[in-house]
């Protein structure tokens, strides 16, 4: 081999071990950011997951309370119209 395939050898093996370290380096970083974004996405998932009950609960309780405040304005007009007659 002459002097210059040997220094385009070297340069070619320089740039493709940077090259892998550099992949090797941006594989792990990926790494971490996609196990982040689980993380993330099931602390998201539970908030979600809670906030839902709390909406059912809600509903469930609403629809009592709805109706226990009509009931209950119904009784105070009566005994308002009573109070007035009387």
């Amino acid at each position: 081999m002459n002097t210059a395939s040997e220094i385009l050898v070297i340069i070619v093996s320089s740039v493709l071990a940077i090259f892998l370290v550099v992949l090797i380096v941006v594989l792990i970083q990926a790494s971490k950011l996609i196990k982040q974004v689980k993380r993330v996405t099931v602390r998201a998932e539970n908030v979600a997951d809670s906030m839902e009950a709390a909406a059912s609960a809600f509903e469930r309780t609403a629809s009592p309370i709805a109706i226990i405040k009509i009931i209950g304005n119904i009784i105070d007009q009566t005994t308002r119209s009573r109070k007035r007659k009387g």
